[in-house]
């Protein structure tokens, strides 16, 4: 009898945000450890199908530098990075476009099919959906500072969300891989947390989640328990100058900022390697990792 309790407690616990959150669209950033284990892979897209049928409007930007890295290898060519930026020539991007539109987006969205959910593939390239520039960054070299040429790797210049808002409008879930087109109809391989983050404005999303392998943003690196549960945007400078925010979160939490600039509500840095916290984040008084609003 407790346990059915505990459950009844669970689901009343979840209901006011249920209310909510019905209706609203919320863009999850899907990447790293979770798309490794088959556990968490499941555990992420159960929380995606039942988002989705408690009314809300999921949208899936998924990542894939792993399974990028690994096809690399497997056809021989070797794997370059300048400021954590791949270097993209055309045949590396032939490989990007093909392990992320034709491998794991079709993987992606047959789980969540499987599971129960109606879910549809894109890339930035359907229906110009990701338009890009050639992204040129200056890098500090031995002979001073200069522009790189990282060959197809592009910077977003113009979402077109329409594609998005008619698949969300006929009841699907959209999963988006992070692939751009050019002026040329050339394919640009795009940072998939800025994607995310810029097609959350396009879209008016309520939210913007994006799914890390840390627990969010400690005030202290060696102690879980100084987890920041609520981050104020106004705070992240100071935070960055002390070295709190630092390394590979600070472009994260640099796209939740621009996010909430352009008008999403609030933005969230979960830890990816927790079952179902989508879940614990969204439907529960607690919630896990840190939300970073105005």
């Amino acid at each position: 009898m407790s346990t059915a309790m505990e459950k009844a407690a669970i689901l009343v616990e979840a209901l006011p945000y249920i209310k909510k959150f019905y209706g609203k669209t919320v863009v999850i950033k899907y990447g790293g450890h979770a798309m490794l284990s088959r556990e968490l892979k499941e555990a992420v897209l159960t929380d995606v199908v039942l988002m989705k049928y408690v009314g809300m409007h999921p949208v899936i930007v998924h990542g894939g530098g792993p399974d990028i890295t690994g096809m690399l290898k497997r056809v021989g060519i070797q794997s370059n990075f300048v400021n954590g930026l791949r270097v993209t020539d055309a045949d590396t991007m032939e490989i990007v476009e093909m392990v992320l539109v034709g491998k794991i987006n079709k993987e992606i969205v047959a789980r969540i099919n499987r599971i129960g959910g109606r879910a549809v593939g894109l890339s930035g390239k359907d229906a110009c959906l990701f338009e890009a520039v050639k992204k040129c960054p200056r890098v500090q070299t031995s002979g001073g500072e200069m522009t790189a040429d990282l060959g197809y790797v592009g910077e977003v210049s113009r979402v077109n969300p329409g594609i998005v808002t008619t698949i969300i409008a006929e009841g699907y879930i959209p999963v988006i891989a992070p692939v751009a087109v050019g002026e040329e109809g050339e394919g640009y391989n795009i940072n998939a947390d800025t994607a995310a983050g810029r097609l959350a404005a396009a879209l008016g999303a309520d939210k913007l989640i994006i799914l890390t392998d840390v627990v969010g943003i400690l005030g202290d690196r060696n102690d879980p328990a100084s987890l920041i549960s609520v981050l104020r945007a106004a705070e992240v400078p100071a935070l960055i100058d002390r070295g709190i925010i630092e390394g590979g979160m600070i472009p994260k939490v640099e796209c939740c900022l621009d996010a909430l600039s352009s008008g999403v509500k609030t933005t969230h840095i979960l830890d990816g390697r927790i079952p179902h916290s989508i879940l614990l984040e969204l439907f529960t008084d607690q919630g896990i990792g840190t939300m970073v609003e105005n």
